[in-house]
């Protein structure tokens, strides 16, 4: 029994060795998103409550910074709670942004956020979230607020049309003060007013799901315009790098014409 399992890991790790030495050389991905999902039917499966899927998934997070500063991805865009989600139960709820604050106040401390300069950002509707979480999220975004070498977005208490209605009451706002005409209204005028303006590159090179939905479930719908799709048949808290690589390897094998 022992036998066979060391020859697994044996194999597992040289599958992803001959991965990485496939796609290192090969293009670059400049910003991956992932919609983490899975993390409630991991735990059915064992028979545990949500939250113990949550907590696990939150682990994940961690090591896919890790791969993606490895793997030199300049941005990272992660679906971790959606607007929708806060019609779950209330105890599953308050455990999740429980969880929050732990990982929260973990990134503060991060030794990889600051040697990597990772500008950390929550995108979404921060003002539905406890008091306490918000003030933890004003602290990382203005710890990290001057980095630029890396960015890291977290969809928390985000919905896709809730960030274009947002984007289009700034835009009225505008029009309103005189700040800007109608006519000045364009594709560049209402990006300049999405939860990722702040960013060179908003628009995903990649967004990958896991857990086997084929949908963007209100995932930046403005965004992923041009963004190819990757969807995997694992629960996020049991993905892995070689997970990572193979995504990236069949984005790098794709023809982007971008509607030429």
């Amino acid at each position: 029994m022992i036998k066979t399992l060391l020859s697994a890991v044996g194999a597992y790790r040289f599958y992803e060795r001959w991965l990485w030495h496939q796609v290192k050389n090969g293009i670059k991905l400049e910003h991956i998103a992932i919609i983490l999902d899975g993390n409630r039917r991991w735990a059915a499966e064992k028979m545990l409550n949500p939250w113990f899927g949550h907590k696990k998934g939150a682990e994940k997070v961690d090591q896919l910074l890790g791969w993606c500063l490895k793997l030199g991805v300049k941005s990272v865009t992660l679906y971790a709670f959606s607007t929708e989600n806060f019609n779950r139960p209330s105890d599953e709820v308050e455990e999740i942004m429980r969880i929050a604050e732990r990982e929260f106040r973990k990134i503060l401390t991060d030794e990889r956020i600051h040697r990597n300069r990772v500008h950390v950002k929550v995108i979404g509707r921060v003002n539905l979230l406890p008091e306490s979480l918000q003030r933890l999220v004003a602290d990382v975004e203005n710890a990290t607020k001057d980095y630029d070498k890396h960015f890291l977005n977290i969809a928390f208490a985000y919905g896709g049309r809730a960030e274009i209605v947002d984007a289009a009451r700034k835009i009225a706002a505008k029009v309103k003060e005189g700040k800007l005409a109608p006519e000045e209204v364009d594709e560049k005028a209402f990006e300049k007013c999405l939860y990722t303006a702040y960013m060179s590159k908003q628009d995903p090179d990649l967004i990958i799901r896991t857990s086997g939905e084929e949908r963007l479930s209100g995932f930046l719908l403005w965004q992923s315009a041009y963004s190819e799709f990757c969807f995997l048949d694992v629960y996020w808290p049991d993905f892995r790098l070689i997970d990572l690589l193979r995504a990236v390897r069949t984005f790098q094998k794709r023809k982007r014409r971008y509607g030429a």
